[in-house]
């Protein structure tokens, strides 16, 4: 080799060297990009505006709030779950939101197969627990004794009513709730306001057997409503808006929400809602996260109660006329009774 392309290869490898030594280094990934947190839906989907919307927000919150990113997917029928969780699994989710009573066996089986995955299930928990699993419950039926309570005050033909999605313990609580609420009326007035739509006693009612068809929401609330209920608690996800509609058209009776406060989420039916019986599924999705974060995960159960402000009641809105102080003042002890637990439902 002559000298003059010896030179030249020799300024051609310093030249390399140098720009290699300046280049910036790959980056790996930083804690500002923030964990990945992954919801699988039930099969009413992402904007049901119930439990699935709600404890997406609690997501979309730690976005804002903690800087996690988060994704979800869509369960069309209860077939899709496993493949969902795989598929968020393989993502490398950090932590797998479950959404539902009906995946809990789903989860169950995934969160054991994959120890190291972390997971939270809505709406359902284990006995005994789970390592990796967290499992998000709520006592509704102490929210829903206080709508039960002022629906009775309220009615104004002595009959109020209730259906669910299914007969499953997150739905029926609701309604049991409801019933309890209303029967105390009766015993401390000494009234007799009747409820449509559930027996307390064996647990059988109306159930739309469905969380997503609205026209069957329309026809058991147009049938309560023919039995004279003047107020009626649909627990069926989004099927209860389409007993809003019906109602909203009849104009002669009044609708309570579930799960999120639906003068807010459907504002459409704002004139027509008394009030509506919360499950903060947002805020108890936003503490697991927080928890990933921190490194305090630990598997078990995390409850709502009226206590710790996981379940509520909605503010009466356009229809607080139709609290008078006095009934306002009840429902408030009503509420301290419960969390001391001088009031204990069944």
């Amino acid at each position: 080799m002559s000298k003059k392309i010896l030179f030249i290869f020799t300024i051609l490898m310093i030249g390399s060297l140098l720009l290699a030594a300046c280049a910036p280094a790959a980056e790996e990934p930083t804690a500002e990009e923030g964990i990945l947190v992954c919801q699988i839906t039930d099969t009413g989907g992402i904007d049901d505006k119930s439990f699935n919307a709600t404890a997406w927000k609690g997501i979309t919150d730690a976005e804002e709030a903690l800087g996690i990113r988060g994704t979800f997917i869509e369960s069309q029928e209860v077939a899709d779950y496993e493949r969902n969780i795989n598929a968020f699994i393989e993502e490398g989710c950090d932590l797998i939101i479950t959404v539902g009573f009906l995946i809990g066996d789903a989860t169950a089986a995934a969160a054991e197969a994959n120890p190291e995955q972390l997971f939270s299930i809505v709406d359902f928990a284990y006995d005994p627990s789970i390592p990796n699993v967290v499992g998000q419950v709520f006592e509704t039926d102490e929210a829903a004794f206080l709508a039960g309570y002022a629906s009775a005050a309220v009615t104004q033909t002595g009959k109020v009513g209730t259906f669910g999605g299914l007969p499953i313990p997150t739905v029926t609580i609701f309604m049991k709730g409801f019933v309890e609420g209303v029967n105390y009326y009766n015993e401390i007035k000494g009234t007799n306001v009747e409820v449509l739509g559930y027996n307390i006693e064996d647990g059988t009612g109306l159930f739309s057997m469905d969380f997503s068809d609205q026209q069957k929401g329309r026809e058991l609330a147009i049938s309560l409503m023919d039995e004279g209920a003047d107020i009626i608690l649909p627990v069926a996800g989004p099927v209860g808006l389409g007993a809003a509609a019906a109602i909203q058209e009849r104009g002669n009776a009044y609708v309570l929400g579930v799960d999120s406060d639906w003068v807010l989420t459907s504002p459409e039916y704002s004139n027509i809602t008394l009030t509506s019986v919360m499950k903060k599924m947002d805020a108890t999705t936003f503490s697991v996260i927080e928890s990933v974060i921190d490194g305090t995960f630990t598997g078990g159960v995390e409850v709502g109660t009226l206590e710790n402000q996981g379940v509520d009641i909605a503010p009466w809105h356009e229809l607080s006329n139709l609290i008078s102080a006095e009934l306002q003042a009840e429902i408030d002890q009503l509420r301290e009774d419960i969390i001391a637990g001088r009031i204990v439902l069944q």
